[in-house]
């Protein structure tokens, strides 16, 4: 067994190889730019000087993945023949897919329009009390646990006991208390997506409600007051001159949690490993891959996802370049 002073030895000259080493990587590189080149083309390689160890980076940790990603998703799972798009079709042809899309599309809708819309009400209504940093701190508490963590948590407050028994779930025994038959919230096909979407949105409305409460404290209260001398009520005020003033937040916001949602898999992992019609894409990727070792199939679901998420970004760019246009 390795003495505690030899890991803490190690790990200090980790940290000091390093950040040593970056430090003294761009110091060498700088000096060598200042001093084989002068004037304009000085100051266009200066720049290239500090972003290509982060280029690098990023080329070796998510660019060349990715294309690898999209070569094996054309090759067979076992024999690694090439066999172009079939694993694409073939996924798109199947019942599991299908399911897995629409569960992803209720997920996307479900968890960011409620996140959105609850982190809005919540960060307005909050901003008009003397005791906001209260419900604010409860609300955001949900953040600091993991999904995994968040997962076990709900699975306590969803479990099942036959009727009859004595019930360990929180919401069976509210159930049962009131002279009714347990529900199998997990099990229950027409309720158990909702059951897992309401974790997602308990965990995520404290993020929307933190960065909507900074855009609504950002508008002038002088603007605000105008309107109210001009006869507009609350409601108006709210979807006239709140939102329309902090819709490069709210994109931002949503933008993030859809994200988010296309990726899901811990939540579905740790309740109900996507059984029971709770499959989504992320599950169902880690099924073909590591399940049934179809590695081909796996990545083809890897690769939907991507192209999922590039008309949102694309949106999100365009917003932000006309919201720049605009100032």
């Amino acid at each position: 067994m390795v003495p505690l002073f030899l890991k803490l030895l190690m790990a200090a000259l980790a940290i000091g190889i390093g950040s040593g080493g970056m430090i003294a990587l761009f110091y060498g590189a700088n000096g060598l730019v200042e001093r084989f080149a002068q004037g304009t083309r000085q100051q266009r390689l200066l720049p290239w000087v500090f972003l290509t160890p982060a280029l690098l980076l990023l080329g070796a940790y998510m660019v060349i993945p990715t294309i690898l990603t999209i070569y094996i998703s054309l090759l067979d799972g076992r024999s690694q023949a090439f066999v172009g798009l079939t694993n694409y079709t073939t996924l798109l042809t199947t019942k599991g897919i299908g399911e897995a899309f629409r569960n992803n599309l209720f997920w996307l809708v479900g968890v960011t329009g409620v996140s959105v819309s609850l982190g809005l009400l919540i960060a307005v209504l909050a901003d008009r009390v003397s005791y906001e940093p209260v419900p604010k701190t409860l609300i955001f508490l949900p953040m600091a646990i993991s999904f995994v963590g968040a997962s076990v948590i709900w699975k306590f407050i969803y479990a099942f006991r036959p009727a009859g028994t004595d019930q360990i779930g929180l919401l069976n025994g509210v159930v049962t208390s009131l002279g009714f038959a347990p529900i199998g919230w997990l099990v229950e096909r027409s309720l158990n997506n909702f059951a897992l979407i309401a974790i997602m949105i308990w965990l995520q409305t404290g993020f929307c409600m933190v960065l909507l409460s900074a855009a609504v404290k950002g508008i002038p209260q002088e603007m605000l007051e105008a309107a109210r001398l001009d006869g507009a009520n609350e409601v108006q005020i709210f979807w006239r001159m709140i939102v329309p003033t902090i819709r490069s937040t709210l994109l931002v916001v949503a933008t993030t949690t859809i994200l988010l949602v296309l990726k899901v898999f811990d939540i579905v992992y740790v309740m109900t490993a996507g059984n029971q019609g709770t499959e989504v894409l992320a599950s169902l990727m880690f099924k073909e891959m590591f399940s049934f070792r179809h590695y081909g199939r796996g990545s083809a679901i890897a690769v939907i996802l991507l192209l999922a998420v590039i008309p949102v970004m694309v949106v999100n760019i365009r917003e932000f370049r006309s919201h720049d246009a605009h100032r």
